[in-house]
């Protein structure tokens, strides 16, 4: 008797969906997700290589690059297709690129350090000037046209993409008709010089704030600022 009772309970199915037993399903493209959340990020300065470009308006990117470089103390190495540092910061590793392939072709090397590093495409950003946004005025996008700047408009045509993070920063459109290029390869005048130190700090802020606290917040906290 005692065996034939010991063999109906046994014949009995557990309950598997007990509250303590269900675990949440995670498939394995999630799994993949979690394991390779990148920590590293392509920063892209965009400008010309060459003495004769170095404070011009159309340089931003790389003298917000070089700003941030010298304030922690890091120093940029020749490599392929341009100029590279690495600044670890909360976990997070910064490759500070300034393209040396002339603002035309800038694409080509964002493409070569995304590929070489394995950086997502949402950890890229790019910095570079606008006509369209007065001196100073900051304008973060996750996505956009090239805006008819020559520098994005190879990147979109290299990546196949706009959906990159842009940072815009605005140097106005101050210039007589058909003295554009004369303008965005000028140098910035007295009073934009005065203003630039602390519009340098704020850029350098903005990157810090794209790898540690993601593209929303980065836009709400500086966007229009």
């Amino acid at each position: 008797m005692i065996k034939w009772i010991t063999k109906l309970f046994s014949s009995i199915p557990k309950e598997e969906n007990t509250e303590d037993n269900i675990k949440p399903e995670v498939h394995e493209h999630q799994k993949n997700n979690i394991k390779n959340v990148s920590k590293k990020y392509l920063i892209v300065g965009l400008g010309n290589i060459g003495a004769e470009y170095v404070n011009t308006r159309h340089n931003i990117g790389f003298k917000v690059l070089d700003f941030l470089a010298k304030k922690e103390g890091l120093s940029f190495e020749t490599v392929k297709l341009g100029s590279l540092a690495e600044y670890k910061f909360k976990g997070r590793t910064f490759f500070l690129l300034k393209p040396n392939t002339y603002m035309n072709l800038s694409g080509k090397a964002v493409k070569y350090w995304m590929d070489k590093e394995n950086i997502p495409l949402e950890n890229i950003l790019v910095i570079t000037d606008d006509l369209n946004l007065s001196f100073g005025t900051i304008r973060i996008k996750p996505k956009g046209s090239d805006g008819g700047h020559n520098g994005l408009k190879n990147i979109n045509l290299v990546l196949n993409t706009q959906n990159y993070t842009r940072y815009r920063f605005g140097i106005s459109d101050q210039f007589k008709k058909g003295q554009q290029i004369d303008y965005v390869l000028g140098e910035w005048n007295a009073e934009e010089e005065a203003k630039l130190p602390e519009r340098l700090e704020v850029s350098a802020e903005i990157i810090k704030t794209f790898g540690t606290a993601g593209l929303e917040n980065t836009m709400t906290t500086f966007n229009g600022k």
